[in-house]
């Protein structure tokens, strides 16, 4: 039987080369295209032989014998490859639209939230795997022992989704989650972001609105009953939805070392550590617990979760100083991350740096949802890019405009990456824990060259 046919129009996304790769593992014929493919999308493809020769678009790819065109989000509406897709009729979707398709009957779990989804659906895939379940996943981050971030087959019962809430493709600007019609839904929490997409707080707590009144019969949806928005969605009356609530487990440090209480008294040691962590193991129990793992199985699998790639990741520690970097971009993320560093060393010096990276975290008018977002830091640095404004097409922002949204008379802020690195240097005297945050790469700063020389 002839293998599947199926082209990827802008396959160097980070989702999206990820299931090029894991269809291609299952003997699909792939091919694809992207006008720019960066690193790690770029060596992974490669590895694989699925590198576009070279990067532009080319109709020429697209051929009445492909069985599927799957259409990223980062192509244009006007895209030459798409509108040949369309005119000779190929069935045309885009990521999630195919993640439903290939997924229609398999118990489907989604992970859905401003911030800890990654981790949620990380937690939960490291405790299906410590105890052997068949199952398939996608998750936004590399994480320890999965060798991809998509697995997709037909015979697995079950598939664990990290849920975005960024717009579907350029041809439908729903969130992506709404696609996916879980039967088991977590909403972690709700802090606007995507403000290129969802222009007010309002709009964006809709989508989160709409994923939970489009849940099935016999649906089950697990929230953070501290989010105040939530708790108004969660506890809201739906016919034969049952709302499951929670909140941060229950916790202490012990001599350095984060533990969990448990009802029976037993400490439990995990390798994660702050309040949002905590409310991730909640999130992700509730989930494991609906699919039949026990609470003692749960704390047994937990203990060795070291946490996804990017998420409060340690990257260099030694002699009292050391050194994190973590995925945190949007206010509430940099707020939570930055306490949580703070509460696992109280008596060391926290330098805690941010990169202004993202279209809302550059917006001027989204600036000042950073006010006292870090105050838990001894120093605090803010970087941006003068260059990535121009890139978004945004109003051009200042170093006072970051100044006065951040609310912090002593805030550091630099334009420029060699600027950054001879700061932080600087500082290897003043402080003895490094957080960097960001989605981006500071403009290229080498992190790993950083942390040798402070660690």
């Amino acid at each position: 039987m002839k293998p599947k046919a199926i082209h990827f129009i802008s396959i160097g996304g980070s989702a999206m080369h990820n299931l090029a790769i894991a269809l291609y593992r299952q003997g699909y014929q792939i091919t694809g295209s992207d006008d720019e493919i960066y690193e790690p999308s770029r060596t992974r493809l490669q590895q694989y032989g699925l590198l576009p020769e070279q990067d532009g678009w080319f109709p020429e790819k697209i051929h009445k014998d492909l069985d599927t065109v799957i259409l990223g989000m980062h192509a244009r509406a006007d895209n030459p490859e798409l509108a040949r897709a369309q005119e000779l009729g190929l069935p045309v979707y885009s990521y999630p639209e195919y993640i439903f398709q290939e997924s229609e009957q398999k118990q489907r779990v989604v992970i859905t939230g401003s911030h800890g989804k990654t981790t949620i659906t990380a937690m939960i895939l490291h405790v299906l795997k410590y105890f052997n379940r068949n199952f398939d996943y996608l998750v936004g981050a590399q994480i320890e022992g999965f060798d991809t971030m998509v697995r997709l087959t037909e015979d697995a019962p079950l598939i664990v989704i990290e849920g975005d809430e960024y717009a579907t493709s350029p041809l439908d600007q729903r969130p992506k989650f709404v696609h996916y019609q879980p039967h088991i839904a977590v909403i972690s929490g709700i802090a606007w972001d995507h403000v290129n997409i969802y222009p007010t707080y309002e709009e964006y707590v809709d989508q989160f609105e709409l994923l939970a009144e489009a849940m099935p019969k016999a649906g089950v949806l697990i929230f953070d009953e501290t989010d105040d928005m939530l708790d108004v969605i969660g506890l809201k009356e739906r016919p034969d939805v049952h709302s499951v609530p929670y909140q941060a487990h229950r916790h202490r440090i012990l001599h350095g070392q984060t533990v969990l209480v448990t009802d029976t008294g037993r400490d439990v040691p995990v390798l994660v550590f702050g309040e949002h962590n905590m409310k991730n193991i909640s999130g992700a129990m509730a989930v494991c617990d609906r699919l039949g793992v026990t609470s003692e199985m749960f704390y047994e699998a937990i203990q060795s979760f070291k946490g996804a790639a990017r998420r409060l990741e340690k990257v260099a520690e030694n002699d009292g100083r050391i050194l994190y970097r973590d995925f945190a971009h949007a206010p509430s993320k940099v707020e939570a991350t930055t306490q949580a560093v703070k509460e696992q060393y109280p008596d060391r010096k926290l330098l805690a740096a941010v990169e202004l990276h993202t279209f809302s975290s550059l917006n001027k008018n989204f600036l000042s949802q950073y006010k006292n977002r870090l105050d838990a830091a001894d120093v605090a640095a803010v970087y941006f890019n003068e260059h990535t404004l121009q890139q978004k097409r945004l109003a051009p922002i200042s170093v006072d405009d970051v100044k006065t949204a951040f609310d912090r008379p002593d805030l550091n802020v630099f334009t420029d990456t060699a600027d950054l690195e001879n700061f932080l240097l600087q500082q290897r005297q003043a402080a003895n824990v490094f957080l960097l945050m960001s989605s981006g790469t500071y403009g290229g700063l080498d992190i790993l060259k950083v942390a040798n020389e402070l660690v």
